[in-house]
């Protein structure tokens, strides 16, 4: 069965039956050409290294079962096991089946973080990206685009001013958030998905990314997923392992999110509005800018 999502992965659930022993699993393929130089995304072989590597290092994922080989005849593609569990957003922050785990959720968050963080990337050819880099390359299209959003150039220009110092790189999942973990009602998070935007770069791109107001699908009082807090986070990251956070840092790339998404949710819009994408999905997402400039307005004013 195909499940829906992904632009451009196919992913299907099957089982496998022998002996009586009934096993399911998830297959996750790309249809087309890929090249890894030029894509942000990386390919499903380094994404395989990856959920073996965060495995190791204790993180909970969908076990890798096999990488797809030439001789199999799926392309580019590989299998793990299909985990229990929720990955809706809003059904994690409302659903009463999810009230007594939510309140560990958060702490959790950070702990799965710090060990992703301890991964050892040698041998997964990543990219690097850090502040600057993001900020020039999401200025960039937001040029291209010819809007012109007062919010999001104060938010530029106060990004680029307010660079927090320097710190080492390490291997960042870079897309964590409500909605890429799979929830289970009494364990917690069983597993990170989707790790294709994985990269070096700052411990705090993935601790902030959780936290952008996008992800807490309508629960802006608890900042982590719509689930939790902002110390709840930091403390579990700390107890795991994880580097001292200090909390400004996590909000500057918490606002750094936050524009990076609203230019996403501007070029959604543009490629429907120009017939590019006839899927009425774009234009949705599109008008989810004003979202964003709300989220930058509110850290602006709260003295990022």
């Amino acid at each position: 069965m195909r499940l829906s999502g992904g632009a451009s992965m196919e992913t299907w659930a099957f089982a496998a039956v022998a002996e009586g022993d009934r096993k399911e699993f998830i297959l996750r393929r790309r249809p087309g050409p890929f090249d890894e130089e030029t894509s942000r995304s990386t390919s499903l072989a380094t994404e395989a290294a990856l959920i073996r590597a965060a495995e190791h290092a204790g993180a909970p994922v969908a076990r890798l079962i096999h990488l797809a080989e030439p001789g199999d005849g799926l392309g580019e593609a590989h299998i793990t096991e299909r985990v229990e569990g929720e990955t809706l957003g809003k059904k994690i922050v409302s659903d009463p089946r999810f009230e007594t785990i939510r309140p560990h959720l958060a702490r959790q968050c950070g702990q799965i973080l710090a060990r992703i963080h301890s991964i050892k990337p040698d041998g997964i050819p990543l990219k690097t990206a850090d502040a600057p880099t993001e900020l020039d390359r999401y200025e960039a299209v937001y040029r291209a685009s010819g809007a012109e959003r007062p919010i999001l150039e104060l938010a530029l220009a106060h990004l680029r001013k307010n660079p927090p110092p320097p710190m080492p790189d390490v291997v960042l999942h870079a897309d964590f958030r409500n909605g890429n973990l799979m929830i289970h009602p009494d364990k917690g998070v069983t597993a990170v998905l989707d790790w294709e935007l994985s990269h070096l770069g700052d411990p705090a791109e993935d601790l902030s990314w959780i936290c952008v107001n996008s992800w807490r699908f309508g629960r802006a009082d608890k900042p982590v997923g719509g689930f939790g807090h902002y110390q709840e986070l930091l403390e579990g990251y700390a107890e795991a392992g994880g580097a001292e956070i200090p909390l400004s840092r996590v909000l500057y790339w918490q606002a750094l999110g936050s524009l990076k998404w609203g230019i996403m949710c501007l070029m959604m819009y543009q490629s429907y509005a120009t017939g590019t994408e006839s899927s009425v999905e774009r234009p949705m997402i599109g008008r989810r800018v004003s979202e964003t400039e709300i989220d930058l307005i509110h850290l602006l004013e709260a003295g990022l």
